[in-house]
């Protein structure tokens, strides 16, 4: 039960804010405080101050114009200090994520009497390795990375090497004009000079790094044992949780998580349990890995060392793997062959993620096979570590420092091999949804590859057993959580247990004034193709305005085109495309044009459907050309149909309708980005109108005026 003590901190800090910035309370903001410090507040501790009970999650969708971050921050921070645990506030968006750092927390700080320490927590990725530099700057030769090319994928020659760069970091680094965060070089930077620097968690050797104690990810890291409030992104939660939690971030037993925009968390999960492997790609990096690592031997002080006769047993494993791939290519040469040479995309997906058994227990082979390969190569690592203390054992210091990341990337490729073989020689338990399972054709000719892919078709499963048990407690919120309002798609997707506390908070917006929806009587149906992006055309030439500022959201790329094409001279010179520059550059320029008293039109997919934000004048018009229902041809979703269909129920009603409809909320949200906006919605697709589903869609929607056409 929440304490006294901390409700009247909650209710002096929310009064202390709303005084400073002039505002009154809302109402839906005030629920949304009271939800979550209940749920929070009421957990109750044990003697080690861990969670007892199961009652320890909110899930509350809140509208936009709500102040979400406001009342998660507010009522969170004051019980995650007095139960002393760590408060992760996680993000889907670098938009959002720099909000809280630079505007709400600040502000919480300044404007109340709340008392906290919080930083940014980033993967190694976004952090300089200072070896990474050195070895760049290093007048010597380099015969390990040369010796490795191949292997690692960047691999780049000499030629390509941006010296001038590297030493201007460096200075910097020297001078202490720069930390070594990626996100504070105040330079240009292209990517493929930063991945040449960068290095990831089987790359990076830690405390036996030579830097380690000027490391600028270790430094960061450092902070975060300090800090009250951490943010971060969801891959990185997710990539702490794969981790078995604590790796990066706090034990998850320890720590309070808010997932904002936590409708993205399912597809970013499964997304980290996804994996493919093109089978002609793997066996050409195991043969250049056999080669090389002969060559290693001859680096050794000694042969009869155990490195030595772990490098003399390698290429028999290596040979072993090629063996069972090559197997596997001719036991799917009959799918290739069914597949046609006349399809656009080459492709087979197993029913209900069901593989033959010949290929199953080839699978397994595989995966046993790869896991004996990368304990000898971790094996060969840990020589590589033992060796700075200890020289006597074949390998030299320099030698064993200079290894390690390289076999680092090893391990990380032998990895993800073994997680798709793995994948592919387990029987799905039949109380769980099983995995999706397909392989697909890549390139012509010579360059033709077999690539196997597989995935959990929900991430449900994970997620509860690696995060909502494990958690002391949490929060997930988004203007999207329910579809055809209801929580049931994110609980199904999620796992979040159904005994959580569910809130759901409406917009303080006023729909029915200030925007307008308009479902014209089209005469062609979206499938039609040709003939709805005609009719498509024809409404858009009618009612696009010159002088306002539009956004029309397109299911395909092909229609986005064909409608391009089709436009009269004065909109197309107005048009701004999605793809042909990027999305900041595309969105600076809309606005540049309607600060300069134009007008302008934004083309854009699904990306621009969410996440978009341009108040008043610079969005009055959003034009939807279609319902957009999620592709049909992808293997998770196809195979999660698939599996709601065997248990009786129906997938268009149970996912397509349910996805469609969130994302229609979502597209449609882009008009009304602050109380003052107004505007009109008009949404191209007569199904709306002529199906049974499109009353629930349209009833999904907040309550704008409806317009006649």
């Amino acid at each position: 039960m929440l304490s006294d003590e901390l409700k009247q901190s909650i209710q002096h800090a929310y009064r202390q804010y709303l005084k400073s910035k002039g505002h009154n309370a809302r109402v839906g903001q005030r629920h949304m405080i009271a939800t979550i410090a209940r749920t929070l507040g009421g957990i109750t501790q044990g003697s080690e101050g861990e969670r007892l009970g199961e009652k320890h999650i909110a899930v509350i969708e809140a509208g936009t114009g709500t102040g979400k971050t406001l009342s998660y921050c507010l009522s969170a921070i004051p019980i995650a200090k007095q139960k002393g645990v760590k408060l992760v506030i996680s993000t889907a968006t670098v938009a959002l994520q720099e909000q809280i750092l630079h505007k709400e927390l600040p502000d919480l700080l300044s404007l109340t009497d709340l008392q906290f320490r919080y930083t940014l927590a980033k993967g190694r990725g976004r952090y300089l390795c200072l070896n990474q530099l050195d070895s760049l700057l290093s007048t010597e030769d380099t015969p390990m990375e040369d010796m490795f090319a191949g292997l690692i994928e960047q691999h780049l020659s000499p030629d390509e090497i941006n010296t001038v760069l590297y030493q201007e970091m460096d200075k910097a680094l020297r001078d202490g004009n720069w930390d070594g965060d990626k996100d504070n070089w105040e330079g240009s930077l292209r990517e493929q000079d930063w991945q040449r620097i960068t290095t990831d968690h089987q790359q990076c050797t830690n405390r036996n790094c030579a830097n380690f104690s000027a490391c600028p990810f270790f430094k960061a890291r450092a902070e975060l044992e300090t800090a009250d409030i951490i943010v971060a992104n969801h891959d990185l939660v997710l990539a702490d949780l794969s981790l078995g939690g604590g790796a990066i971030l706090t034990a998850p037993e320890e720590t309070i998580y808010i997932f904002d925009e936590g409708h993205h968390l399912p597809d970013k999960a499964i997304s980290h349990f996804r994996h493919e492997v093109r089978l002609q790609q793997s066996i050409q990096w195991l043969k250049q890995l056999d080669k090389n690592l002969i060559n290693l031997r001859q680096e050794l002080t000694e042969e009869v060392c155990v490195t030595g006769q772990l490098l003399l047993k390698i290429p028999q494993q290596i040979n072993s793997i090629v063996n069972f791939i090559q197997y596997a290519q001719q036991g799917l040469a009959p799918y290739i062959a069914n597949l046609g040479l006349d399809q656009e995309t080459r492709f087979h997906r197993f029913e209900f993620g069901v593989i033959p058994d010949e290929l199953r227990q080839l699978a397994y082979s595989l995966a046993t096979s790869y896991q004996k390969l990368h304990g000898q190569i971790d094996s060969i690592l840990d020589e590589c570590k033992k060796a700075k203390q200890n020289e006597g054992m074949g390998i030299t210091a320099e030698v064993g420092e200079a290894w390690q990341p390289i076999l680092g990337v090893i391990l990380g490729r032998l990895e993800a091999s073994r997680e798709l073989w793995l994948l592919f020689s387990l029987q799905d338990d039949p109380t769980y949804p099983p995995n999706a399972r397909w392989l697909a054709v890549t390139g012509v000719g010579l360059d033709q590859d077999i690539e196997l892919g597989g995935s959990p078709i929900l991430a449900a499963h994970t997620l509860r057993m690696q995060l909502w048990d494990k958690c002391f407690g949490a929060v997930v919120t988004s203007a999207t959580l329910t579809a055809l309002n209801e929580f049931h798609r994110f609980n199904m997707r999620s796992g979040v247990p159904r005994t959580s506390e569910y809130l759901r908070v409406l917009s303080p917006f006023d729909f029915a004034n200030k925007g307008a929806l308009c479902i014209p009587n089209m005469q062609a149906e979206p499938s039609a193709g040709d003939l709805h992006s005609k009719e498509v055309i024809r409404y858009l030439n009618d009612h696009l305005d010159v002088s306002r500022g539009s956004l029309v959201l397109f299911s395909s790329r092909r229609q986005m085109e064909e409608v391009a094409a089709g436009l009269n001279e004065p909109l197309k010179d107005l048009l701004l495309i999605q793809g042909e520059q990027s999305k900041r550059i595309t969105l600076d320029a809309h606005r540049k044009a309607i600060d300069g008293g134009k007008g302008s039109i934004l083309f854009g997919l699904a990306s621009f459907a969410e996440g978009v934000d341009l108040p008043g004048n610079y969005l009055t018009r959003v034009y939807i050309a279609k319902i957009p229902f999620a592709v049909p041809d992808d293997p998770v979703e196809a195979t999660l149909a698939e599996w709601i269909q065997k248990r009786g129920g129906n997938p268009f009603m149970e996912i397509s309708i349910p996805d469609a409809s969130l994302r229609l909320v979502q597209a449609t949200g882009r008009l009304l980005r602050s109380e003052q906006d107004e505007g009109e919605i008009h949404i191209l697709d007569k199904r709306l109108l002529t199906k049974r589903y499109g009353s629930q869609l349209i009833n999904s929607l907040p309550p704008y005026r409806r317009l006649q056409n």
